[in-house]
């Protein structure tokens, strides 16, 4: 059983912010680190060596197992240079620390398990890589540094990359090993798959809605000069912007973001011409100009876009997260789906101004249209039904909820927010119905609110922000009743999150000992404060303590992206919880289709978005049978997925 320990410094012109992929087109590889088992660490220089690529292509056959740190980047270099790595042999850093909920980032990981480094080596190697790996400014004469223009530096460099392997080799050695099951591994070789494969991209549109954007944005502009007399004559100008309205119309608020001017323009008396100021002030901060131009730099040269998930990139929960387009964090559509296409054929043509008044809207509406199927090839999209909410309720063991679930998938119940409402206040489901048909629609709406805010311990924050505009004028007290109805309505749900913050604390005071909360097992190891789920899988809170009675660990951030100190809680254990049984829940679904043909292109939250041959033998009804499939751990789940067929990828 051979180990080869494997890190690469390339140069390419592509900016690595391009994706992978790209960069990889046009990469070279400058220095190849390695190491085989316990042997020192070797750095080849490739222009010193032409037979490197066979020479690493021997060592890779001969290994049974190849350690990468953030191994697609490498896998994917080396395939355009002819050097294959199978997938089925790598062990990547990266991703175990992931799935343990450790950073990713190999310098941070090196901090958190306590592995030696010189952190002034490693800032000058920082330098290095900036020097080497990519094209100098275009105003220096030298545009490439290179081992003869720095020799000096470039034996840094080299020692640099030696130091990196020997990092790795032992972040290796230290790294937990529970979630490094057959399973999981086996779920990321399909993702590995799915980020090689990637989807097809209309660049036709892309290129056509950035033209449409810039000529309305040139309008915006010229109105806002003619409006404000020439003070005004960008839409960039904030600090303008605002100067203006407060000495000419005596209108001043706090900032213009764009949550304050939606806000602002939801409200009443404002004048006409104060109105259209903010107006396109809107317009103007639209974010879909930036989601085209990834498309356009990220796209492969075969028109793939690809690379676009990281693998339990959500580490407490293992879900996907996002990366260059950002496919989770797409704009939400403000017009049907006939109309964008009338829009995507007018904004090809150039003449989107003459059907459409608000342009901005038409461009961020479309975004999703640039992902496509290719000719003879059409999408197969579903989506898992509400599935935290069936999950948090299957867990809880709240049975009237679970049966609610089931007798709408039959279609015999009425939807969970009119549930909701109804249960809570006691009132018959067809009041709330009748509510809705009314025009009025209130209750349904605080139904919904309920569902979303109070499932993890939220309170009247939670409901507020979850609730909109309609909520944030209510006051505390015209909230409690909602926050308080809905808690009646879920007694198990409630003991739930006391039952897992007590079984949680219980595991870190006897670190000997196991302790239980119906499905769920807690323990100590190392150390760590480990929930095991259905699925077999961990969740892993590192450095579990209690402190003055509360639950605290160590963790990345959400808000400020860094390693710190995290304190927790029975609601929020039991939101990690849920978010991982239904992840686990949908990639099980994703194995089902890849194994019936259907090739996953992307995941989106819980919807996955497939490729099949242009024929009646892939359907959606099957897609939906699959993903809503129960696995064997999930007994009296109860699921459900539904979906659409497209050639052009779309909000259904």
């Amino acid at each position: 059983m051979t180990t080869l320990y494997l890190d690469l410094e390339t140069y390419s012109p592509v900016p690595i912010t391009h994706g992978t992929h790209r960069y990889a087109e046009e990469a070279e590889v400058l220095l190849v680190a390695l190491a085989v088992g316990d042997k020192p660490t070797g750095v080849w220089d490739t222009q010193h060596l032409p037979t490197w690529k066979a020479d690493l292509q021997f060592l890779v056959d001969a290994a049974s197992t190849v350690v990468i740190h953030n191994s697609h980047f490498d896998r994917t270099v080396l395939r355009h240079c002819g050097v294959n790595i199978p997938v089925e042999k790598i062990r990547d850093t990266m991703v175990q620390a992931l799935v343990h909920s450790l950073p990713g980032s190999l310098g941070t990981l090196c901090d958190v398990l306590g592995v030696p480094t010189d952190k002034a080596k490693d800032k000058a190697g920082k330098k290095l890589i900036h020097l080497f790996t990519k094209p100098r400014p275009k105003n220096m004469k030298l545009r490439r540094a290179d081992s003869v223009s720095h020799p000096t530096e470039w034996n840094e460099f080299i020692e640099y990359a030696r130091l990196d392997v020997d990092a790795m080799r032992d972040v290796y050695g230290r790294l937990p090993n529970w979630n490094n099951s057959r399973s999981e591994r086996n779920l990321w070789r399909i993702d590995q798959r799915v980020n090689d494969r990637g989807i097809a991209i209309d660049l036709e549109l892309a290129h056509a809605a950035l033209r449409a954007f810039r000529r309305t944005s040139g309008t915006l502009a010229t109105r806002a000069a003619d409006l404000t007399g020439g003070h005004v004559t960008k839409l960039t100008q904030g600090a303008r912007f605002l100067q203006y309205l407060r000495d000419y119309h005596d209108f001043a608020p706090e900032n213009l973001t764009k949550s304050t001017v939606a806000e602002l323009l939801r409200g009443d008396g404002l004048t006409p011409f104060v109105r259209e100021l903010l107006e396109i002030r809107q317009q103007a901060a639209a974010t879909s100009p930036a989601k085209y131009k990834v498309l356009l730099d990220a796209t492969s040269s075969d028109g793939r876009l690809r690379g676009t998930l990281q693998f339990c990139g959500a580490s407490r929960t293992g879900r996907d997260a996002g990366r260059i387009f950002q496919p989770q964090n797409l704009p939400r559509p403000v017009m049907d789906a006939d109309v964008i296409e009338t829009g995507i054929s007018a904004m090809k043509l150039d003449c989107e101004d003459l059907l459409f008044d608000n342009v901005t809207d038409l461009c961020s509406s479309a975004v999703r249209g640039c992902l496509v199927a290719p000719a003879g090839r059409k999408l197969v999209i579903a989506d898992l039904s509400n599935i935290e909410g069936r999950v948090l309720a299957w867990l809880a063991g709240e049975d009237w909820k679970v049966e609610a679930f089931y007798d709408f998938d039959r279609g015999v119940g009425h939807d969970l927010y009119v549930v909701a409402y109804a249960k809570g206040f006691n009132v018959d489901p067809e009041v709330v119905v009748e509510n809705k048909k009314s025009g009025d629609g209130s209750m349904r709406q605080y139904g919904k609110t309920m569902e979303l805010a109070c499932g993890y311990q939220g309170g009247i924050g939670a409901f507020r922000t979850m609730g909109g505009p309609a909520v944030a004028a209510m006051t505390d007290e015209e909230i409690q009743p909602l926050v308080t109805a809905w808690r009646t309505a879920h007694p198990n749900v409630v003991q739930l999150w006391y039952g897992v913050e007590r079984a949680a604390k219980a595991a870190i005071r006897s670190p000997d000992d196991l302790a239980h909360y119906d499905k769920l097992q807690f323990d100590m190891k190392d150390g760590w404060l480990r929930i095991k789920l259905p699925s077999g899988r961990y969740l892993s809170y590192p450095n579990a303590e209690i402190v003055e009675g509360r639950i605290t660990f160590d963790g990345m951030n959400q808000y400020t992206r860094k390693w710190e100190r995290i304190e927790t809680y029975g609601g929020k254990l039991v939101e990690n919880i849920v978010q991982a049984v239904a992840r686990d829940v949908f990639m099980t679904g994703m194995v089902g289709a890849e194994e019936h043909g259907y090739e996953v292109c992307i995941r989106v939250h819980d919807e996955l978005i497939t490729e099949v041959p242009d024929t009646p033998e892939h359907t959606v009804a099957e897609l939906a049978s699959i993903m809503a499939t129960n696995p064997s751990w999930t007994v009296g789940l109860p699921l459900a997925a539904a979906g659409f067929e497209t050639h052009r990828y779309k909000k259904d």
